[in-house]
């Protein structure tokens, strides 16, 4: 009997698919939204009608599992209709997501940048009241998608909108600002969070980070707090804090600092201290 490790070395002769080569379709209308679609839908007829070759070769037999394993999901695939049922669902069942939908806020006439902002909303209702998209794997109609949109709307609000556009989000929603909870779970729960971040960063330098559970509620209680006293940017006063923490560490790294350093809820008070009753910098230090 032989044995899984060298049975995946041994060499076996095997016969593969060779893709037909110098197959290329240029759209014959250029301009229109299905020109990807009849491209791809031609290359396939074309290589059923010049056929493929097959040829001989000798791999190991772990490259012949995966070669095989390759072939065979391209052939389901390939004559499946998984095209058509994920069109069906994103019909049905889409969702799409509008970020920061405040930024295309702009004032009625006028000139310059906020012309473009209103163009952009005009262009958003046609797909938000329902029509039909061209996609490169066939027309998706919007009517039943629901689209959500968000914005921090600082200095404006969902009335700035265009009145069209107003009624194709009847149902509006206030979030709360973060809490200290929620920003100390932003702070260490997400895979590559920024404290990891931080923390891989000084560790590329030779610096070993220890952060004691103490400090990382202490930076999340001075989020929120200059949150609350100053501008409210959310998720994002995480970086600022922890910079201004670990700026000795961060500019110290490896020529002045080395080896392990555990950064204890004390000593964090002490350095954010500092931070909170800065007022002669608060228009240069979020």
């Amino acid at each position: 009997m032989l044995h899984r490790g060298r049975l995946d070395t041994l060499e076996i002769e095997l016969s593969v698919t060779e893709r037909a080569m110098g197959v290329e379709v240029f759209p014959m209308i250029p301009g229109q939204g299905f020109d990807n679609q009849m491209n791809d839908q031609m290359k396939k007829m074309l290589e059923k009608v010049i056929g493929k070759r097959r040829k001989k070769i000798r791999i190991t037999v772990a490259e012949a599992r995966k070669k095989l394993f390759d072939d065979e999901m391209t052939r389901i695939l390939d004559s499946g209709d998984h095209i058509q049922e994920g069109l069906k669902l994103a019909q049905e069942e889409g969702i799409v997501f509008f970020d920061e939908i405040d930024k295309i806020i702009g004032s009625e006439g006028g000139s310059g940048p906020d012309v473009s902002r209103m163009g952009v909303q005009r262009d958003l209702l046609p797909l938000v009241e329902g029509s039909t998209v061209a996609t490169r794997y066939g027309p998706v109609k919007t009517d039943h998608i629901l689209f959500i949109a968000a914005g921090a709307f600082h200095g404006s609000s969902p009335a700035d909108l265009i009145p069209e556009l107003q009624g194709r989000f009847p149902l509006r929603v206030a979030l709360d600002p973060l809490s200290e909870k929620d920003l100390l779970r932003i702070l260490t729960e997400p895979e590559s969070c920024i404290l990891d971040q931080y923390v891989q960063l000084l560790d590329a330098d030779g610096l070993e980070l220890i952060v004691e559970e103490q400090a990382k509620r202490k930076i999340a209680s001075v989020a929120r707090y200059l949150n609350e006293e100053k501008e409210d940017i959310g998720a994002r006063r995480l970086r600022s804090v922890l910079s201004f923490l670990l700026d000795e560490y961060l500019f110290g790294a490896p020529d002045l600092i080395q080896g392990r350093v555990r950064l204890t809820g004390k000593k964090a008070q002490n350095r954010l201290g500092v931070l909170v009753e800065r007022k002669d910098e608060e228009g240069y230090i979020l």
